[in-house]
């Protein structure tokens, strides 16, 4: 009778624990879905989301998810309403991915007001984890730092020293610019000028022929999405790489190589943090999210959506606790990042996930094996490299 009444004020003990455990989560995914990026980020990243929660098992740790999704049409204003509205009526605890950087530091704004918690993928500017940074941020995939100095580095090494800049007209764009020319002037090139198009563009043939006059050797596009594929596109139409320039796409995503086709993209040497050819576990992974997708492969952006919810969720357990974002951001730098696709990492106080970037080119048709084949790997570029110093950044959490 006593082993009995034993076992029994153990199961109830064992389930009230559980219970004590058990914490609802609502997740928001923000991001284009109808623009420019919808492409790169959009029901992709929703995807991704779904993805991390399943693979977390988070109802078998007694972590109830639920995952909403909005798209903030680029524009920084539907951004801080849309994230306003999800903190203050729908009960979201988490935004995650946001390109734009426009709409991406409106979002870090509202979030660090309401101290709840987000995660960026898909916008650029380094000001998130700078003079904009907060506790409540943590920035994920790649930066404007890590892309120039990918890139820009690279191409000024084989001599291509003198540029003209063809730039997006926002923050990520102006950011790109900024930090692409200071890699270039002080590997000893020159900035031979720069125009800037309105965001999101149509028609870039002025700010290409424009280019083409200056004469230089690269023709930097400070801009990304559907902006860079129909830049690339004109610029084919009027001849500027069969005339001697070289085109360097500053962020260039394996959505706009596969909307350009490999004729058009070949040759184009790019900066990434993700490519789902890299190994077994990214190959692994990126076919359960093509079976989901359409059978399109993920872009960085959907990568780190994974990577940024799966982290986000191993916080949330470790604490048993999801009331106080900053707490759980604190949590988030403290555990050291693990995942199938960026594999081991950390989150910096300045809210900088590092992980190693990578330098690729864009195959040729006759040397690409099958769809989407379409990247070489030229060069692996360690965290520690790939972004901008912690002390550079300006970010105020910073000692």
């Amino acid at each position: 009778m006593r082993l009995g009444t034993l076992a029994l004020a153990s199961a109830i003990g064992l389930l009230m624990a559980s219970s004590a455990w058990a914490v609802d989560v609502k997740i928001g995914v923000l991001n284009d879905r109808s623009g420019v990026y919808a492409d790169l980020s959009g029901e992709g990243s929703v995807v991704a989301a779904q993805m991390a929660v399943e693979d977390f098992d988070a109802k078998g740790k007694g972590i109830n998810v639920e995952i909403v999704s909005a798209d903030h049409q680029n524009k920084p204003d539907i951004a801080s309403n849309i994230a306003r509205q999800w903190y203050d009526q729908d009960g979201v605890d988490a935004i995650f991915d946001v390109p734009t950087s426009s709409a991406a530091l409106a979002v870090a704004e509202v979030t660090k007001e309401k101290n709840k918690v987000f995660v960026n993928s898909g916008a650029g500017s380094t000001d998130l984890t700078g003079t904009a940074c907060t506790p409540n941020t943590v920035h994920w995939t790649y930066d404007t730092y890590a892309l120039a100095h990918g890139t820009g580095s690279a191409l000024v090494a084989e001599g291509l020293d003198t540029w003209f800049f063809i730039t997006a007209d926002y923050a990520f764009g102006h950011d790109l610019e900024a930090n692409t020319i200071a890699v270039v002037e002080a590997a000893g090139g020159k900035v031979l000028g720069t125009v800037r198009h309105p965001f999101p563009g149509q028609d870039f043939s002025s700010y290409l022929l424009q280019a083409q006059a200056s004469g230089a050797k690269v023709i930097g596009l400070a801009n990304a999405g559907g902006d860079t594929v129909n830049t690339i596109k004109q610029a084919n139409e009027f001849g500027i790489v069969q005339g001697g320039q070289t085109l360097a796409g500053l962020l260039i995503f394996i959505t706009d190589v596969h909307a350009l086709g490999l004729e058009t993209a070949q040759g184009l040497v790019l900066t990434e943090a993700f490519y789902w050819d890299l190994n077994d576990g990214t190959r692994a992974w990126s076919e359960r999210f093509a079976e989901k997708h359409g059978g399109e492969k993920p872009t960085m952006v959907h990568a780190g959506v994974y990577a940024g919810v799966l982290h986000y969720l191993k916080a949330i357990e470790a604490l048993g606790d999801k009331s106080d974002g900053a707490a759980v951001v604190a949590k988030m730098k403290e555990l050291p990042t693990s995942d199938p696709l960026f594999g081991e990492g950390e989150i910096r106080a300045d809210g900088r996930k590092i992980h190693d970037m990578y330098l690729f080119k864009v195959k040729s048709p006759d040397a690409s094996t099958g769809p989407w084949d379409y990247y070489e790997l030229v060069a692996t570029i360690p965290g520690d490299q790939a972004f901008r110093p912690l002390a550079d950044g300006g970010c105020p959490l910073v000692q």
